[in-house]
This record gives structure tokens, sequence and C-alpha cells, in this order.
């Protein structure tokens, strides 16, 4: 039985104007603009690592018509290594169409915003009440980790039904919060869920909605809330082309418009070696042979893990039919820093 739903408002603001994040660099000034590209970058990305790429993507584009006019590499450059890279194209592209449809500004209006790409129910409620203090919920990991405990919701938050009971308790929590308190109140809910409300080891004796929380009474707190039913994550190959040519450069390939690393500027890739002489035999005049063969290389992805076999060759010249273009180019290292690169990429070439 869930308890009222009046008593956890007023005891978390209380919380947070004393333990709360009041310093994080969208705060202050809390612009429409700042807390939308602050929220994009916080999903699925903890608060320490958003900080420094927010502070250089506000200096590479300080306005919305800023982000709006940038090309794509001047927008995935900036984003590289912050990963889930179809945060930074949505982003790209609800820029511009704020400029066509809203004056160059966020809409305050939901389903102006919700209507932006990339921009989902949670993330219009945490524009409109972090930007405006308008009245509206929030429903991220953290706030589903908290309502699930404290009202006793078993079952995977994921889940369409679990999901619809838990945004029903949002919304009505909303509706207790003073007026001119909605920013500090979505805010305090996050670093609640981050800070004390934790998925391991919560800290329930320091909590301030402790004597309402049906899991911390009842002892449910390590299996609330319902994990994710668990599946192994299958394993992938791919061999990686490093071809390098006599002044140093390295070619690079711009991935398909869909898929993993979508857009940005990576190795050659091919399945299997097969593939990988096919493809060299294609575009370079070398020895397929005398690669150096270098140390596999796993990087998880959220649905699969990926072993990279990265092959390198030095001092090798292209075919005539390959040259600087849309999507294949040589690029010096000096210059690696002006294109959006994937982290593992990156990380291969400086290695």
């Amino acid at each position: 039985m869930s308890q009222p739903i009046d008593t956890f408002a007023t005891p978390l603001l209380t919380w947070f104007d004393q333990h709360g994040r009041h310093d994080l660099p969208w705060q202050h000034p809390r612009t429409p603009y700042r807390v939308w590209l602050s929220e994009i970058m916080l999903q699925q990305t903890q608060v320490r690592v958003v900080i420094p790429y927010f502070e250089r993507f506000l200096q590479a584009f300080p306005t919305l018509p800023d982000l709006a006019a940038a090309s794509s590499d001047e927008v995935m450059a900036q984003w590289a290594g912050l990963g889930y890279y179809a945060r930074a194209r949505n982003l790209h592209a609800a820029a511009k169409r704020c400029v066509e449809l809203h004056g160059g500004e966020l809409p305050r209006d939901f389903e102006a915003l919700h209507a932006l790409p990339g921009i989902g129910r949670s993330t219009a409620g945490a524009i409109l009440s972090q930007a405006w203090n308008d009245r509206f919920a929030i429903m991220d990991g953290n706030v589903k980790r908290v309502l699930s405990r404290v009202h006793g919701i078993a079952g995977w938050p994921g889940l369409p039904a679990i999901e619809k009971q838990l945004w029903a308790l949002a919304v009505e929590h909303v509706q207790h919060v003073p007026q001119g308190r909605l920013a500090d109140y979505t805010q305090a809910q996050m670093d609640f869920g981050a800070t004390l409300c934790t998925r391991a080891n919560p800290a329930c004796l320091l909590c301030p909605v402790s004597p309402q929380c049906v899991a911390f009474r009842e002892g449910l707190t390590e299996a609330l809330p319902t994990p994710k039913p668990g599946k192994p994550l299958p394993e992938r190959s791919a061999v990686m082309l490093m071809a390098f040519d006599a002044q140093g450069r390295v070619l690079l390939q711009r991935r398909p418009p869909v898929g993993i690393w979508s857009g940005l500027w990576s190795l050659p890739q091919a399945d299997d070696t097969t593939a990988a002489r096919a493809w060299f035999d294609a575009h370079l005049a070398g020895d397929f042979d005398a690669a150096d063969e270098l140390p596999d290389t796993p990087h998880t992805f959220t649905h699969y893990r990926l072993h990279m076999q990265p092959l390198r060759w030095k001092r090798l010249s292209p075919r005539d039919a390959v040259g600087d273009n849309a999507d294949l180019r040589w690029v010096a290292p000096a210059e690696l820093t002006t294109l959006g690169l994937p982290a593992p990429i990156r990380k291969l070439l400086d290695a």
C-alpha cells in the first residue's frame, strides 16, 4: 500500500537546500539553452563526466543559433568521447528546427518541445521545470528507482505498465511543490537518487523520506526497483584498418548515417580478414600481409561487445580513386581533434 504522496516533496526540498548540488555549471545562469544541453548530455552519463564536455561545448557554441549554424563535423568533434552519438545528431537537428520554427529559441510549450528531435516526455519536463519553473514531472533512472522504493512498486520500470504507474506518482508529487521551486525540485530528485537513494548500498539512515518509504520499512531496498531480466551480451569482432601514408597521415572513413557511430569518422572496418584484404586491395597500393597486428581491443556497447583487431600499415600510397572526399580522407595527426571520432578509435590512434 502506497504512503500518502503529499509527504514527499517538502522533506526532499528541505534536504536539497542543505545537501543538494547548487554549483553545477548549467545552473548559473539557468537558461533554456544551457538546461537543454545539460539534460541531453546527462542522459546515460554521470555529472562528473558531463561537466568538462558541457563547458567545452558552450565555448564552441555559446548560443542555440551558433549550434544550428555549425557543421556536423564541428558538432561531432566537440561531442566525441561522450558516447551515444545519436544525442548529438538530435541536438544539432533540434537546434536547426528551433531556428526555423521558433525564432532561434527553445519553445516554452510542452508539445512543441516534445516534437523536437531527441526530446522525450521527461526531457521536455526537465527543461520546462528548470528553465521556467513550470509544473512538469520528470522520469529518469534516478526518479524511477526512488519512486519504486518509496511506493513499493515491484516490476521492472522499463515495462509500460510499471512506467505508467511511476509517471502517475511523479505527476501527483509535483502538484505539491511550492510555486517557484520546480527547478529545485527537479534537481533535488536527480541529486537524491544519485547520492542517497543509489542503486547499491543506499544511505537509508540519512534519507529524508525514509519514514514514508515502503522499501525501507519492509526491507526491500536491495530488491527494488526490480532489475531488468538479464541476457548475456553477444560477442562480435571486426578488423580495423590503420593505414598511414608516407607523410604520417591516417586514412579515415565516414561511418554510414545509421548504426553504431553513425556519421562519425572512423577507421575503415571489415567483418573479417578476407573482407579486410578485399577493401585494402580496392583502395590501397601495398602488401596486405606486411601489416603489424596490434593487440585485440574490446569495446562494450549497450547491446553487444565488439572485439576490434587493428591491422597497421605504414608508408602506404592510395590508389588513384582514393582521395579526400565526403566519405574517405587522409588526416594528419594534428587535424584529428577537428573531427568527430569515436572514443575507442581515438584511443587506438593515440596509442
